[in-house]
Order: structure tokens, then sequence, then C-alpha cells
């Protein structure tokens, strides 16, 4: 379903739940189409009938390269015009080094980084040649040198990882193309517990502040409560 107006659509990864739903509910209270991208669908659909607003919802695994590449080209198929990217899914193995296995390292990997890489690699290169494009990965302060990788073993690592995407990503597309990454801190969804300090929409708000970006914003920096960090 092509856009035949200047309503941009944003594709949002994770969006069933926690962080992810808050953007969904957030990016179409203001205007946008919003495709709610989650691993089950049932539970997506549910979501979005409780939303007010345009969303659709597609299927998503990131867990695994041959479905998910399949999946990509479908959903730029149904909508070949996707403005927004936001890389919000993840997962959080708590294991540390000296228990974690190989395989479950390369599954943290595979869903918290190099999914994203690969969203961002055909998506990016559609919105460069169209002239305009905002991409934003939820990433964690657990994931930077700065803050010494304090976080779980698989998970650090991990977003350390996409730390690294968004910064040479972002070197590598014009500055129409604008990539970011984002720590929503500790928020109360099922990976931050009930005993979070921030909800899910407070951790959203600097998300959609990067996906609504005006042409002179930033790009290649990570940010917290819409405030530059250092990697």
């Amino acid at each position: 379903m092509k856009n035949t107006n200047n309503q941009k659509t944003a594709l949002v990864t994770g969006g069933n739940r926690g962080i992810g739903r808050a953007i969904v509910q957030s990016l179409a209270s203001k205007g946008y189409k919003v495709i709610l991208a989650c691993r089950d669908i049932e539970e997506g659909l549910q979501v979005s009938r409780d939303i007010k607003g345009d969303v659709s919802v597609v299927q998503i695994e990131l867990s695994t390269p041959k479905i998910l590449a399949k999946q990509i080209r479908k959903i730029d198929a149904n909508f070949p015009q996707i403005d927004i990217l936001v890389n919000n899914a993840g997962v959080c193995e708590e294991r540390n080094f000296s228990t974690l296995s190989t395989s479950d390292l390369m599954y943290s990997m595979q869903v918290n980084a190099l999914s994203v890489y690969e969203l961002i690699q055909f998506f990016a290169n559609n919105m460069s040649q169209r002239g305009y494009g905002r991409i934003v990965n939820v990433s964690s302060g657990w994931g930077t040198f700065y803050e010494g990788l304090c976080g779980p073993t698989a998970y650090s690592i991990s977003k350390a990882t996409l730390n690294a995407i968004t910064k040479v990503a972002a070197q590598n597309y014009s500055s129409v193309v604008k990539i970011n990454a984002m720590c929503p801190g500790w928020v109360r969804t099922r990976m931050g517990s009930n005993a979070a300090t921030k909800p899910p929409e407070q951790a959203a708000e600097t998300v959609i502040w990067l996906a609504t970006l005006n042409e002179d914003g930033p790009s290649g920096k990570i940010f917290r409560d819409k405030k530059p960090i250092n990697w």
C-alpha cells in the first residue's frame, strides 16, 4: 500500500509491548502511518486494535536471517515507502561470561545487532534514494565503553555492536538519512521489571524526538533523555 500523500510511514520492531508499544502509540497519535512489527502476529493485531490511528501489523523474526530477509522484502512490497525505522526489539540474556555459551551469545548478537544491520542496510538505501530517512536504534548505556560494558555479557557485547553499527552506518549515508541510537534507561517493561523508575511513555519520548528530527538534527550519536552520551 503506497503512500499517496505526505503522511510519513514508520516501521517499529517489537511494537507490541513496552517501549515499542509506546512508540507506536505516540507516532500514530501524531498522524504517522505506523507498521507494528513483532514476532507474535496475533498479539500485534490485538495491540493495534487498542491504538487510535493508522496502524498495520506485520510479522518479523529477527533471530533467523533467512526468514528475516524474506520478511523484509515482503514489508517493502506492501509498504514501499518506509520513512522512519525504529529498531526497538531486543533480548537480554542474563548469564555472565563464565557460563554464557557461544550459541547464546550469537543469538543475542543476531537479534540485537545483526538483524538491525540488515534492516538499516535495506531501508537506508531506499531512504537515501528518496532523500529522507530517520533511523533510531534502541540501545543501552551498558553497550558503551564509557560506562564500562557493565551489563550482562551477551547484552553488553551485542549492544556495543549495535552502537558501532549506528556510528558506522551514519558515516556511510548522507545527512538526509539520520541514524542515531538511544539509551532508554531503566524502564518498567518485561525486561526492566516493575521496579524500574521510568514508564515506557517517558522512554519513548527520546525515540520520537530522534524519529522526527529536522534537517539540521544530529546523526551518528547516542542519546539518553534527549542529551548525548559518550560511547
